[in-house]
């Protein structure tokens, strides 16, 4: 009996050899109906792929972040560094962020180094870029807390950063705030869009209207989030907590509240998200939100590690680790007259 081939598929999936060719070697770049058809006309038509000999490992994954310095990008790297040596792997380290840095020179050196998988860690990489590395390379890809809309073909790592607005902005509303600050990041991350819907949502649960005056988006940066706090401050009607989208960014909160001899958590109550190192630096130390970075790391080597063992596993996998609240003194309950002097005591902190 003759053995059926590729055209034999292509005709009964009523489509293309180099689609189904794409299909059977695991490529993303095709709808999820045409795979299905494709798969039941190989199950149907007996089809049996010939065994290739598969490509040696290099026992290497490359980390692309955007930036080294901040408290946050410390602690992922630190954890993609454990996971790389549990999984088996020596992790390469590119830094965007660098003014040498061009995309197509470092697909270049990572298919030179015939790299086992890449994580992506970016958050001004548009979808065009995330296809060009994802074609060029043809090796597992990994986005960390993905930027845009998140592509369904794609491995993506992040924490539950809806449900993180929500905790956050809760314990605010519980202190008695009504007038609640937020400082997201750039308007384009996803996470900045999911934090400020969980900000949202905790408002409309005690029946309060969120001020849309109150809502800014900055860089992420201490810079940023001096500027904006200071804008919200010196309003007429300021607000008496501010829920800021990192803890860099409420660091700055914490530099423009000191210049405008507002007492931090007295007169303004402060939020961040990460849960960095900074935290315990800032005095008061800053209540914020927890994402497990070390975890995330390890999801997204773990995922690389999984699509080299099974590589016609359907990719897509979405990871999204739970977020905490941890609080410590940066805020405090409102207090019943907001007119008080920068002199008069600080609320006590909720224990």
């Amino acid at each position: 009996m003759r053995r059926a081939t590729l055209a034999d598929v292509a005709a009964a999936a009523g489509v293309s050899v180099p689609t189904v060719s794409k299909v059977l070697s695991g490529k993303k770049h095709v709808s999820a109906a045409t795979r299905d058809k494709v798969l039941e006309a190989v199950r149907t038509s007996g089809y049996e792929a010939p065994r290739a000999p598969s490509r040696p490992r290099a026992g290497v994954v490359d980390l692309l972040i955007e930036g080294l310095g901040s408290p946050w990008a410390q602690v992922l790297i630190g954890g993609a560094e454990k996971a790389a040596a549990r999984w088996g792997f020596s992790l390469v380290l590119t830094s965007s962020a660098r003014s040498d840095f061009d995309l197509r020179r470092w697909i270049g050196m990572v298919r030179k180094r015939n790299t086992d998988g890449v994580v992506l860690v970016l958050s001004r990489a548009d979808q065009r870029e995330i296809a060009a590395i994802e074609e060029l390379l043809h090796v597992p890809l990994v986005l960390v807390d993905p930027v845009g809309q998140r592509d369904p073909r794609l491995s993506s790592v992040g924490a539950t950063n809806w449900l993180g607005g929500v905790m956050a902005t809760t314990h605010l509303l519980e202190l008695g705030h009504t007038r609640i600050g937020f400082i997201g990041g750039p308007l384009d991350t996803q996470c900045t869009l999911d934090r400020y819907e969980g900000y949202l949502a905790a408002h409309r649960t005690f029946g309060i209207d969120s001020d849309p005056a109150l809502a800014r988006y900055g860089d992420f940066l201490v810079t940023g989030g001096k500027e904006i706090g200071g804008d919200l401050l010196d309003r007429a009607d300021p607000p008496t907590a501010v829920f800021a989208g990192n803890d860099l960014q409420a660091a700055g909160v914490y530099q423009a509240a000191t210049e405008r001899g507002v007492r931090v958590p007295g007169e303004l109550s402060v939020v961040g998200f990460d849960d960095s190192m900074l935290c315990d630096m800032l005095s008061p130390p800053l209540t914020t939100v927890r994402q497990p970075l070390d975890d995330m790391a390890n999801e997204a080597v773990r995922l690389v590690a999984e699509e080299l063992t099974h590589p016609r596993a359907p990719a897509g996998t979405r990871i999204e680790l739970a977020t905490t609240l941890v609080v410590r003194g940066s805020t405090a309950r409102l207090h019943p007259d907001p007119a008080r002097s920068p002199g008069s005591p600080a609320g006590r902190a909720r224990p």
